[in-house]
């Protein structure tokens, strides 16, 4: 099933797949849990190294020898997000948790049909941004809140090419 049978979970992921296995699933999901599970090396969400899957991670992947796509992975569905989240309720979204780039999966669908798998980037991931965020932070960094145009450096504040000319007749007022 998984090439080398190696999987990183974070201490989150593996609970979600443990209720996930509780609440009963359909055969292909079960076995599919069952065997990451059996398989996992659990880490702590601090310790994930950044090119694995993990929940709410974009991801590229490719099926097959199919284009490949690109999607988040999460833990349910998503409504108005149809073509962007591929859940962990499938079978897609549930072998992808866990792998690190380059690394594939064959699996076997619910026709009993094979199709391999494949990371082909981990393009976000959110432990990875909390860590790149938390060590702004440490360096004294901190993101700035602008509240208008006139608090940015002139370089970066363009003349709105919309706006009108202003007269040179300063009008009624000047009276």
């Amino acid at each position: 099933m998984l090439e080398n049978e190696r999987c990183l979970l974070t201490t989150k992921d593996f609970t979600i797949l443990e209720v996930m296995l509780d609440r009963g699933q359909e055969a292909a999901l079960t076995q599919l849990i069952r065997r990451k599970l059996d398989h996992a090396t659990v880490i702590f969400r601090e310790d994930v190294p950044a090119g694995i899957v993990t929940l709410n991670s974009r991801v590229s992947y490719r099926v097959g020898n199919a284009a490949p796509e690109t999607r988040i992975v999460s833990q349910s569905r998503l409504n108005g997000l149809v073509g962007f989240v591929l859940p962990l309720t499938t079978l897609r979204g549930l072998a992808l948790l866990g792998l690190a780039e380059g690394q594939s999966i064959t699996v076997t669908t619910v026709d009993g049909e094979t199709e391999m798998l494949s990371v082909e980037q981990v393009l976000f991931q959110p432990e990875a941004a909390s860590r790149t965020l938390a060590h702004e932070r440490s360096r004294g960094r901190r993101p700035r809140l602008v509240y208008d145009a006139d608090a940015l450096p002139s370089a970066i504040v363009a003349d709105d090419p919309f706006e009108k000319p202003v007269p040179d007749d300063p009008g009624p007022s000047a009276a």
